[in-house]
Protein backbone atom coordinates (compact mmCIF):
# COMPACT_ATOMS: atom_id res chain seq x y z
CA UNK A 1 0.00 0.00 0.00
CA UNK A 2 1.61 3.55 -0.87
CA UNK A 3 1.13 6.30 1.39
CA UNK A 4 1.45 10.18 1.35
CA UNK A 5 1.96 11.35 4.35
CA UNK A 6 1.25 14.73 5.84
CA UNK A 7 2.10 16.34 9.37
CA UNK A 8 4.86 18.56 11.47
CA UNK A 9 5.07 18.25 14.89
CA UNK A 10 7.14 15.28 16.93
CA UNK A 11 4.08 13.35 17.32
CA UNK A 12 3.22 13.11 13.56
CA UNK A 13 7.03 12.02 13.17
CA UNK A 14 6.32 8.74 15.44
CA UNK A 15 3.67 7.78 13.03
CA UNK A 16 5.36 8.27 10.24
CA UNK A 17 8.38 6.52 11.37
CA UNK A 18 6.32 3.45 12.45
CA UNK A 19 4.17 3.85 8.99
CA UNK A 20 7.54 3.32 7.24
CA UNK A 21 8.52 0.20 9.53
CA UNK A 22 4.99 -1.33 9.35
CA UNK A 23 5.73 -1.90 5.68
CA UNK A 24 3.77 0.86 4.03
CA UNK A 25 5.56 2.67 1.17
CA UNK A 26 5.66 6.32 2.09
CA UNK A 27 5.88 7.69 -1.85
CA UNK A 28 6.14 11.51 -0.46
CA UNK A 29 5.85 13.55 2.67
CA UNK A 30 4.63 16.84 3.09
CA UNK A 31 5.20 19.10 5.64
CA UNK A 32 5.31 22.54 6.68
CA UNK A 33 8.50 25.07 5.45
CA UNK A 34 11.77 25.32 7.75
CA UNK A 35 11.29 28.07 10.32
CA UNK A 36 14.25 30.24 11.47
CA UNK A 37 15.44 29.09 14.68
CA UNK A 38 15.72 31.20 17.91
CA UNK A 39 18.90 31.38 17.72
CA UNK A 40 21.08 32.30 15.08
CA UNK A 41 20.06 32.45 11.52
CA UNK A 42 19.98 29.01 10.11
CA UNK A 43 16.62 27.31 9.18
CA UNK A 44 15.62 24.37 11.43
CA UNK A 45 13.17 21.42 9.51
CA UNK A 46 9.56 20.59 11.49
CA UNK A 47 10.13 17.30 13.33
CA UNK A 48 8.35 15.24 10.25
CA UNK A 49 10.33 16.71 7.93
CA UNK A 50 13.95 15.59 9.67
CA UNK A 51 12.57 11.90 10.49
CA UNK A 52 11.74 11.65 6.55
CA UNK A 53 15.17 12.72 5.97
CA UNK A 54 16.29 10.60 8.18
CA UNK A 55 14.28 7.44 6.38
CA UNK A 56 15.71 8.70 2.81
CA UNK A 57 11.92 9.41 1.93
CA UNK A 58 10.60 12.59 -0.13
CA UNK A 59 9.99 15.63 1.22
CA UNK A 60 8.02 18.22 0.00
CA UNK A 61 7.56 21.54 1.82
CA UNK A 62 5.48 23.55 -0.14
CA UNK A 63 4.58 27.68 1.01
CA UNK A 64 1.27 27.32 -0.45
CA UNK A 65 -0.80 24.61 -2.05
CA UNK A 66 -1.42 26.01 -5.10
CA UNK A 67 -1.29 24.55 -8.68
CA UNK A 68 2.47 25.41 -8.69
CA UNK A 69 2.59 22.12 -6.01
CA UNK A 70 -0.21 20.10 -7.86
CA UNK A 71 2.30 20.36 -11.31
CA UNK A 72 4.75 19.47 -8.69
CA UNK A 73 3.55 15.99 -7.43
CA UNK A 74 1.28 15.27 -10.29
CA UNK A 75 2.71 12.08 -11.02
CA UNK A 76 3.02 10.97 -7.49
CA UNK A 77 0.47 7.82 -6.90
CA UNK A 78 -0.82 6.90 -3.50
CA UNK A 79 -3.80 4.68 -1.64
CA UNK A 80 -3.79 6.47 1.33
CA UNK A 81 -3.15 9.99 1.94
CA UNK A 82 -2.56 10.33 5.58
CA UNK A 83 -2.53 13.62 7.71
CA UNK A 84 -1.66 14.02 10.99
CA UNK A 85 -1.07 17.58 12.52
CA UNK A 86 -0.21 19.04 9.39
CA UNK A 87 -1.18 22.76 10.15
CA UNK A 88 -2.91 23.57 7.12
CA UNK A 89 -6.45 22.59 5.16
CA UNK A 90 -6.07 20.53 2.54
CA UNK A 91 -7.48 20.99 -1.05
CA UNK A 92 -10.04 18.87 -2.62
CA UNK A 93 -7.94 18.22 -5.26
CA UNK A 94 -5.21 16.80 -2.55
CA UNK A 95 -7.96 14.47 -1.10
CA UNK A 96 -9.17 13.16 -4.17
CA UNK A 97 -5.68 12.02 -5.62
CA UNK A 98 -5.53 9.16 -2.52
CA UNK A 99 -7.19 5.96 -4.63
CA UNK A 100 -8.58 4.51 -1.53
CA UNK A 101 -8.95 7.33 1.00
CA UNK A 102 -7.66 10.28 2.63
CA UNK A 103 -7.70 9.99 6.13
CA UNK A 104 -7.24 12.37 8.70
CA UNK A 105 -5.97 11.03 12.82
CA UNK A 106 -7.35 13.18 14.73
CA UNK A 107 -6.90 13.51 18.81
CA UNK A 108 -10.48 13.76 20.01
CA UNK A 109 -13.32 11.32 19.59
CA UNK A 110 -15.26 13.14 17.26
CA UNK A 111 -17.43 15.18 16.41
CA UNK A 112 -15.71 16.14 19.80
CA UNK A 113 -13.07 19.08 19.73
CA UNK A 114 -12.92 19.42 15.97
CA UNK A 115 -10.24 21.84 14.81
CA UNK A 116 -6.50 21.55 15.84
CA UNK A 117 -5.77 22.24 19.51
CA UNK A 118 -8.32 18.56 20.61
CA UNK A 119 -5.68 17.54 23.36
CA UNK A 120 -5.54 21.19 25.24
CA UNK A 121 -9.25 21.96 24.75
CA UNK A 122 -10.25 18.11 26.69
CA UNK A 123 -7.55 19.32 29.33
CA UNK A 124 -9.12 22.83 29.69
CA UNK A 125 -12.83 21.10 30.28
CA UNK A 126 -11.60 18.64 32.77
CA UNK A 127 -12.76 15.70 31.00
CA UNK A 128 -12.08 12.60 32.10
CA UNK A 129 -11.23 10.89 29.09
CA UNK A 130 -10.57 11.73 24.99
CA UNK A 131 -9.04 9.54 22.42
CA UNK A 132 -8.19 9.07 18.78
CA UNK A 133 -10.47 9.00 15.31
CA UNK A 134 -9.20 7.80 12.49
CA UNK A 135 -11.59 9.71 9.72
CA UNK A 136 -11.86 10.08 6.05
CA UNK A 137 -11.36 13.97 4.99
CA UNK A 138 -13.74 15.72 3.55
CA UNK A 139 -13.94 19.65 2.22
CA UNK A 140 -15.25 20.45 6.25
CA UNK A 141 -13.27 20.66 8.96
CA UNK A 142 -12.74 17.57 10.30
CA UNK A 143 -16.48 16.63 9.50
CA UNK A 144 -15.99 13.58 7.51
CA UNK A 145 -16.99 9.94 8.62
CA UNK A 146 -14.89 7.76 11.26
CA UNK A 147 -13.76 4.77 10.42
CA UNK A 148 -12.96 3.88 14.20
CA UNK A 149 -12.48 5.19 17.55
CA UNK A 150 -9.97 4.65 20.42
CA UNK A 151 -10.64 5.92 23.73
CA UNK A 152 -8.38 6.48 26.71
CA UNK A 153 -8.44 7.62 30.07
CA UNK A 154 -7.36 11.49 31.11
CA UNK A 155 -5.33 11.36 34.39
CA UNK A 156 -5.30 14.12 36.71
CA UNK A 157 -1.52 14.53 36.49
CA UNK A 158 -1.49 14.73 32.76
CA UNK A 159 -0.21 17.62 30.86
CA UNK A 160 -0.35 18.20 27.47
CA UNK A 161 2.56 16.20 26.23
CA UNK A 162 1.97 13.36 28.56
CA UNK A 163 -1.45 12.74 26.95
CA UNK A 164 -0.03 13.53 23.73
CA UNK A 165 2.44 10.93 23.68
CA UNK A 166 -0.18 8.34 25.31
CA UNK A 167 -2.08 8.83 22.32
CA UNK A 168 0.77 8.16 19.65
CA UNK A 169 1.21 5.13 21.35
CA UNK A 170 -2.78 4.68 21.12
CA UNK A 171 -2.90 5.38 17.48
CA UNK A 172 0.24 3.07 16.42
CA UNK A 173 -1.28 0.14 18.50
CA UNK A 174 -4.23 0.41 16.02
CA UNK A 175 -3.49 2.03 12.72
CA UNK A 176 -1.76 -0.56 11.04
CA UNK A 177 -4.63 -2.65 10.73
CA UNK A 178 -7.24 -0.55 10.44
CA UNK A 179 -5.73 0.68 6.97
CA UNK A 180 -5.25 -2.75 5.99
CA UNK A 181 -8.61 -3.26 6.90
CA UNK A 182 -9.78 0.06 4.48
CA UNK A 183 -7.79 -1.00 2.04
CA UNK A 184 -10.08 -4.46 2.08
CA UNK A 185 -13.19 -2.95 2.10
CA UNK A 186 -13.47 -4.76 5.58
CA UNK A 187 -14.65 -1.52 7.68
CA UNK A 188 -16.83 1.54 6.40
CA UNK A 189 -17.00 4.53 7.97
CA UNK A 190 -19.82 6.30 10.16
CA UNK A 191 -20.99 9.24 9.42
CA UNK A 192 -20.23 12.11 12.31
CA UNK A 193 -23.59 13.60 14.21
CA UNK A 194 -22.86 17.10 13.41
CA UNK A 195 -25.52 18.35 15.65
CA UNK A 196 -23.23 16.75 18.81
CA UNK A 197 -20.14 18.36 17.19
CA UNK A 198 -17.93 21.03 19.11
CA UNK A 199 -14.95 22.83 18.47
CA UNK A 200 -11.17 23.57 19.91
CA UNK A 201 -10.58 26.91 21.34
CA UNK A 202 -8.18 28.54 19.43
CA UNK A 203 -5.04 28.93 21.48
CA UNK A 204 -2.23 31.73 21.31
CA UNK A 205 0.59 33.34 22.84
CA UNK A 206 -2.41 35.48 24.78
CA UNK A 207 -4.08 32.24 26.25
CA UNK A 208 -1.33 31.33 28.73
CA UNK A 209 -2.08 34.80 30.42
CA UNK A 210 -3.22 34.42 34.14
CA UNK A 211 -5.15 36.95 36.00
CA UNK A 212 -5.49 35.12 39.76
CA UNK A 213 -8.03 38.17 40.92
CA UNK A 214 -10.48 36.69 38.25
CA UNK A 215 -9.87 33.01 37.29
CA UNK A 216 -9.88 29.82 39.96
CA UNK A 217 -7.36 27.91 40.82
CA UNK A 218 -8.80 24.94 39.31
CA UNK A 219 -8.75 26.84 35.49
CA UNK A 220 -5.03 27.64 36.40
CA UNK A 221 -4.10 24.71 37.13
CA UNK A 222 -5.82 23.14 34.06
CA UNK A 223 -4.05 25.89 31.98
CA UNK A 224 -0.59 25.04 33.25
CA UNK A 225 -1.50 21.49 32.23
CA UNK A 226 -2.99 22.29 28.72
CA UNK A 227 -0.46 24.58 27.85
CA UNK A 228 2.72 22.80 28.75
CA UNK A 229 5.35 23.08 26.24
CA UNK A 230 3.40 25.72 24.26
CA UNK A 231 2.36 28.40 25.09
CA UNK A 232 3.24 28.01 28.87
CA UNK A 233 1.42 30.23 31.40
CA UNK A 234 2.37 33.60 32.98
CA UNK A 235 1.38 36.40 34.61
CA UNK A 236 2.15 40.41 34.45
CA UNK A 237 3.26 42.19 37.70
CA UNK A 238 5.01 45.94 37.45
CA UNK A 239 4.23 45.49 33.94
CA UNK A 240 6.71 42.39 33.78
CA UNK A 241 5.87 39.14 32.54
CA UNK A 242 6.64 36.08 34.66
CA UNK A 243 6.66 32.30 33.15
CA UNK A 244 5.52 29.57 35.53
CA UNK A 245 6.97 26.22 35.27
CA UNK A 246 5.71 24.85 38.30
CA UNK A 247 2.35 24.31 40.11
CA UNK A 248 1.24 22.52 43.46
CA UNK A 249 -1.96 22.86 45.82
CA UNK A 250 -1.51 24.57 48.69
CA UNK A 251 -1.92 24.00 52.50
CA UNK A 252 -2.87 26.75 54.89
CA UNK A 253 -1.05 24.58 57.58
CA UNK A 254 2.15 25.75 55.86
CA UNK A 255 1.70 29.87 57.05
CA UNK A 256 -1.88 30.47 57.82
CA UNK A 257 -4.96 32.08 55.79
CA UNK A 258 -3.55 34.62 53.01
CA UNK A 259 -3.70 37.71 53.51
CA UNK A 260 -1.82 39.46 50.99
CA UNK A 261 -1.77 38.36 46.75
CA UNK A 262 1.64 37.14 46.94
CA UNK A 263 4.03 35.53 50.06
CA UNK A 264 6.95 33.68 50.04
CA UNK A 265 6.41 30.42 52.37
CA UNK A 266 8.91 27.49 52.51
CA UNK A 267 9.52 25.87 49.03
CA UNK A 268 7.21 27.83 47.01
CA UNK A 269 5.65 31.54 46.30
CA UNK A 270 1.77 31.68 47.77
CA UNK A 271 -0.07 33.36 45.55
CA UNK A 272 -3.91 33.75 46.12
CA UNK A 273 -6.65 33.36 43.48
CA UNK A 274 -10.31 34.45 43.13
CA UNK A 275 -11.18 31.02 45.22
CA UNK A 276 -8.05 29.84 46.56
CA UNK A 277 -4.53 29.83 47.11
CA UNK A 278 -2.10 28.17 44.68
CA UNK A 279 1.93 27.89 45.36
CA UNK A 280 4.42 28.51 42.56
CA UNK A 281 7.58 26.10 42.48
CA UNK A 282 9.51 27.22 39.67
CA UNK A 283 8.86 30.75 37.87
CA UNK A 284 11.35 32.64 35.22
CA UNK A 285 11.99 36.21 34.86
CA UNK A 286 12.45 37.69 31.42
CA UNK A 287 16.14 37.11 29.94
CA UNK A 288 16.76 34.87 32.77
CA UNK A 289 16.89 30.83 33.87
CA UNK A 290 14.32 29.15 35.66
CA UNK A 291 14.53 29.35 39.03
CA UNK A 292 13.04 27.71 42.11
CA UNK A 293 10.96 30.06 44.28
CA UNK A 294 13.38 29.35 46.89
CA UNK A 295 15.66 31.14 45.18
CA UNK A 296 13.47 33.51 44.02
CA UNK A 297 12.44 34.37 47.75
CA UNK A 298 16.27 35.49 48.09
CA UNK A 299 16.64 37.74 44.78
CA UNK A 300 13.20 38.63 44.10
CA UNK A 301 11.36 39.07 47.78
CA UNK A 302 11.04 42.75 47.55
CA UNK A 303 9.71 42.18 43.99
CA UNK A 304 6.31 40.35 45.40
CA UNK A 305 5.98 42.99 48.63
CA UNK A 306 2.78 45.30 48.29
Amino acid sequence: MKVLFAGSPASSAQILKFLYLDGFKIVGVISQPDKRSKRGKNKDPSSVSAEASKLNLSVYKPEKLDKSFQNEIKDLEFDFLIVSAYGKILPEWLLDKARVAPINIHFSLLPKYRGASPIQSAILDNESKTGISIMEMTKGLDEGPVYSFYEHEILISDSKIDLEEKLVVLCIQNLGKDLRDIYSKNITPVPQRNDEASYCKKIDKLSGLINFSTESAEMIFQKYKAFFGWPGIYFMKNNIVINIHGLREFDESECGPMDKQFKFIRNGLAVKTIDKTIVITYLQFPGKRIISSSDAANSYSNFFQE
